[in-house]
């Protein structure tokens, strides 16, 4: 106890640059120990959404009571929001037993809405029409997955629902019907974040605990000189580094829970939580108050080593050891996992993503990151000796020389910069794999609205919806039940539109003329292949007055030979019949309105928006995806957009704190050198030279480490992308901006008055 009260003597009465790096120490500390619990919660959050999700899921079965409660889930849309609402006929027999967020059973008539859906009936109150019923109260938090679900539990008497309705036995499932994320989806996020963030985040915390280390070991070795054991010094040297993290984590924690706050209410693009919801766990607090100062202490001990065990060589700065060549077996064993998979993918039988490969693959990026910051040091130590030894610059001699000096001191300055492009590259790949996972698999994507009760004012206003590229109506052919079995197969779908408007719909199209029926025949697709030119077909229309008119069309023999999307409702289409051939002022009977725009998730959640403004309670079928699907989508894509912005503040964090630091502890040799006549122009080029020359070359290894270990994650995943390519110039851009950031940060605080008390100073 006397040395650790020994230790904080020193730390607060060592004079005003300690306590500045100990202060820098913990702000740095707070920085990672805030994104470690953010990443931490995440799965918490996760889980609670889901977790809500299934508990107020119905549990019913088709036989019950004849006086049950009965109950019918409909799930709608409204823009690109999921709608759901619960209608519940409440009997006598069976259960009672209210749903999460609710008090008791809604009775007939009555409407609980959630938040959200309370305020959206003032914004849109055509929304009412889906809500039969007077609005009784607002649903807790405990029934809602996320803060602006729209959800409704609407009471109905028996007789509407009892042919659909099924008999409620309770509410609460094991497991949510539509989670937030898929599991196999989640599994690509959890590696994107551990990757983006916590690899990153473990050089930094560990950057940050190294700070000041050349003046402390020097203060460790005098005071082992003056008899301290080597227990005690440890135990000296621990009271500084511990405390400045244990203070560090309780300041991460703070930040986090007024991050928490401010984000829950705020809210991210696709993902809103309650605040409970990402409250600190006890693990996450034993990780970050235990974990955090526990790995500092490792790290302080290491370092204090030489000062325990020759205080003598550390008091005469006399020249320090190579870095070890151990360093680099961790490099050399995650290259060779990564170029493993790799070369599976140029012989042209990748490896899969299954059983072993799965986590070779997390070990070999793993290996390869923590392989580059080992080998960083050696690799400046090598390369400061062979450019020292060759160069006859006095820049270049004296940036060199202090570099093979103190190896890892520059270490501590380019880690995250180096680690930044690592991981920047890495994100790359997984960005594409997500992509290809959760992305629609073609470029357009197609919706489709029920004609009946859109008026022509409204089909107008639907097809200009900003994102809306093509659009056409859809009719079905007739068919007489009535009639006998032959006849039956003379139905067809027909398209109403435009040559122009069809061929924004497809990839391209042939043979097509304006004014005429022609027949559409896709060489890939089977549809309307058993059908023979001179096949009647008769579609049904109701004019604006209500009477019944009627068109014949016969199959022409004309063709438009035509290349569709994939998932494109218009694939289904047999006719293209002209606008000018439908009867003037009617409307076909079976018929739906086509849009077509990009399948970019950004662009589709903006057309059903659009699409909502013009029409609240449409019913939208999205050709081939979901808006559950949609929905993960967005809080993948936040997610990923959260962990890389992480990545970049603790890269940026790892740079500013190490390089302050730097300066601060380089201020007796500068003013040393200052003293013997080198001018401040030649320290600042210096100082330049000492960062940007083995950052540079940090860099080159991390780009090509980088891009290898992308590629064997994309070759593993299965996708259609595995060598990203079209990703280099941007990383080189990066590393170019990564370069140049790190020589205008590196210049020394050099000025016009030199204080000789510093090169006098312990």
């Amino acid at each position: 106890m006397n040395e650790f009260r020994l230790g904080l003597r020193l730390l607060f009465g060592a004079g005003r640059g300690n306590r500045i790096r100990f202060l820098l120490m913990a702000v740095g500390g707070s920085i990672g120990v805030c994104c470690l619990a953010l990443v931490l919660t995440v799965p918490a959050i996760l889980d609670a959404h889901d977790g809500r999700a299934a508990a107020r899921q119905p549990v019913t079965s088709a036989k019950g009571p004849a006086d049950g409660t009965l109950v019918l889930q409909r799930n709608d849309t409204y823009g690109a929001a999921s709608f759901t609402r619960l209608l519940i006929a409440k009997g006598v027999g069976g259960t009672q037993s209210a749903p999460p967020g609710l008090d008791e059973l809604p009775p007939q008539g009555a409407v609980f809405v959630s938040p959200r859906l309370h305020d959206l009936l003032r914004e849109a109150p055509a929304v009412k029409a889906l809500l039969p019923g007077r609005e009784a109260g607002v649903i807790g938090p405990a029934g809602l997955a996320h803060p602006d679900e729209l959800y409704a539990y609407i009471g109905t008497d028996r007789a509407r629902i009892a042919d659909k309705g099924r008999t409620l036995k309770g509410f609460g499932y094991s497991y949510a019907p539509s989670p937030a994320i898929e599991p196999s989806t989640l599994t690509d996020v959890r590696f994107a974040l551990a990757t983006l963030v916590l690899l990153p985040l473990g050089i930094f915390l560990s950057v940050c605990a190294r700070l000041s280390a050349a003046s402390r070991m020097r203060r460790l070795a005098a005071l082992r000189l003056l008899g301290l054991s080597a227990k005690g010094t440890q135990r000296v040297n621990a009271a500084e580094i511990v405390v400045a993290a244990l203070l560090g984590a309780v300041l991460g924690l703070g930040e986090y829970w007024l991050l928490n706050q401010v984000m829950s209410r705020a809210g991210l693009p696709g993902l809103r939580w309650y605040p409970a919801d990402g409250s600190l766990s006890a693990t996450t607090v034993a990780v970050c108050l235990i974990g955090c100062p526990a790995l500092a202490w490792f790290i302080g001990r290491r370092s204090a080593r030489d000062a325990t065990v020759n205080p003598l060589s550390v008091r005469r700065t006399t020249a320090p050891r190579p870095p070890s060549r151990w360093g680099v077996l961790p490099l050399v064993a995650g290259l060779g996992i990564v170029c493993g998979f790799c070369a599976t993918g140029l012989m042209g039988h990748p490896a899969s993503s299954v059983g072993l490969n799965a986590l070779l693959v997390v070990a070999g990026v793993v290996l390869t990151g923590v392989g580059i910051v080992l080998t960083l040091p050696l690799l400046s130590y090598v390369l400061a000796g062979r450019v020292a030894r060759s160069t006859q610059s006095l820049t270049l001699n004296l940036a060199m020389r202090r570099n093979e000096a103190e190896p890892g001191s520059t270490m501590r300055v380019v880690t995250g910069l180096v680690l930044l492009v690592y991981v920047a590259s890495l994100a790359q790949g997984v960005l594409i794999q997500l992509e290809q996972v959760t992305s629609p698999s073609g470029p357009v994507q197609s919706y489709s609205l029920p004609l009946s009760g859109l008026s022509a004012r409204q089909q107008r206003d639907v097809a200009e919806v900003s994102g809306v590229r093509a659009h056409a109506v859809m009719m079905n052919s007739w068919v007489d039940l009535d009639a006998d079995q032959a006849s039956l197969a003379s139905s067809a779908s027909a398209l109403v539109a435009t040559c122009a408007q069809f061929e924004r719909m497809t990839r391209r199209a042939e043979g097509c003329v304006d004014g005429k029926v022609m027949r559409l025949v896709d060489p890939n697709s089977s549809v309307g292949s058993d059908l023979k030119p001179g096949t009647p077909f008769s579609f049904r229309f109701r004019t604006d007055a209500g009477a019944n008119r009627s068109l014949n069309v016969t199959l022409p023999a004309d063709r438009i030979v035509y290349s569709g999307y994939s998932g494109s409702a218009a694939g289904s289409a047999v006719l293209l019949v002209p606008p000018a051939a439908v009867p003037a002022g009617a409307s076909p009977r079976d018929a739906e309105l086509l849009l077509a725009g990009s399948s970019d998730p950004g662009e589709v959640r903006g057309v059903l928006n659009g699409i909502a403004v013009v029409l609240p309670i449409a019913e939208v079928e999205l050709v081939g995806l979901n808006i559950q699907g949609l929905e993960q989508i967005s809080v993948v894509e936040t997610l990923l957009a959260l962990g890389m912005v992480m990545g970049l503040v603790i890269g940026a964090a790892a740079f500013l704190v190490s390089v302050t630091d730097r300066a601060v502890e380089r201020r007796a040799q500068v003013t040393a050198v200052t003293l013997i006549g080198a001018r401040a122009r030649t320290m600042r080029a210096v100082q330049c030279a000492q960062v940007v020359l083995p950052l540079s070359l940090g860099l080159i290894v991390a780009l090509v480490a980088g891009k290898l270990a992308e590629s064997s994650y994309l070759i593993t995943g299965g996708g259609t992308i595995r060598w990203d390519l079209a990703g280099v110039p941007l990383l080189v851009l990066t590393t170019a901006g990564v370069v140049a950031l790190a020589a205008t940060g590196s210049l020394p605080l050099v000025g016009r008055r030199i204080d000789p008390e510093l090169i006098r100073r312990d």
